[in-house]
């Protein structure tokens, strides 16, 4: 990559509401989605995945339908724990922080499974989406479908990039992070900003924004289903002593 890129009877009714909270959440999740899809930016898929490192946590998302085989390929890196002990190798501020590849970057040697992954290249999935600070975007070499697990988060607008390297996600949460690793001190090693301590990635997870807030209104509901039964027994019982 070069300097201008980058690599009963209640029971029934119990039952009833219970059929209501599933529908609810189905309903919820439908409406955003359906939202998301109708503002200008890509529609980002539900996974999310959290780098943890010596500088603060970084969380982002995917863009399933603007490029579907890179998004796979980096999701099952991170379920494998491929970016475990890596590191964020450049830093430009205003440009790129961009995580260095998982077959050389890890300080932790890799298992027969990880290294398998790690050394598989991706199809380029080029897109009209836009690259602005935030957005995830793979690093290649000079072959269009070279690119394999390093990525860059843009630390800033860079139009130059567009249409050249594959957007795949954007940082959800940990903007703070980014703005940390952008203070650091730096060196110049030929055409790359690197930063003078090492940014690991400690460890990584991932979750699941859908069922994550299906089950919390599930629960609330499922708590009020409670106290309002409990309320309605209370009342049937002064009425029918």
């Amino acid at each position: 990559m070069d300097d201008g890129g980058f690599g009963g009877k209640m029971l029934n009714r119990g039952s009833a509401l219970i059929g209501l909270i599933s529908c609810f959440c189905f309903h919820s999740a439908f409406l955003t989605n359906f939202v998301a899809a109708s503002s200008p930016d890509p529609l980002l898929g539900s996974a999310r995945v959290v780098f943890q490192t010596n500088y603060g946590d970084i969380e982002f998302g995917f863009y399933p339908t603007v490029a579907p085989k890179t998004v796979e390929h980096i999701f099952k890196l991170v379920r494998l724990g491929g970016y475990n002990t890596n590191h964020i190798f450049r830093v430009e501020k205003g440009f790129v922080a961009q995580v260095a590849d998982v077959a050389s970057g890890r300080s932790a040697p890799m298992n027969e499974e990880q290294r398998r992954e790690a050394e598989k290249t991706v199809v380029g999935e080029f897109s009209d989406v836009k690259h602005v600070r935030g957005i995830l975007s793979m690093g290649r070499h000079e072959d269009p479908n070279s690119a394999g697990s390093s990525f860059s988060m843009l630390l800033g607008d860079s139009p130059h990039l567009d249409g050249k390297y594959a957007i795949f996600g954007k940082v959800t949460k940990g903007d703070e992070t980014l703005k940390a690793l952008e203070e650091l001190p730096t060196r110049r090693e030929g055409i790359f900003v690197m930063p003078t301590e090492r940014i690991t990635i400690l460890s990584t997870y991932y979750y699941d924004t859908e069922m994550e807030n299906c089950e919390d209104t599930r629960s609330i509901m499922k708590r009020r289903l409670a106290a309002a039964a409990i309320e309605i027994e209370r009342q049937r019982m002064k009425c029918f002593p």
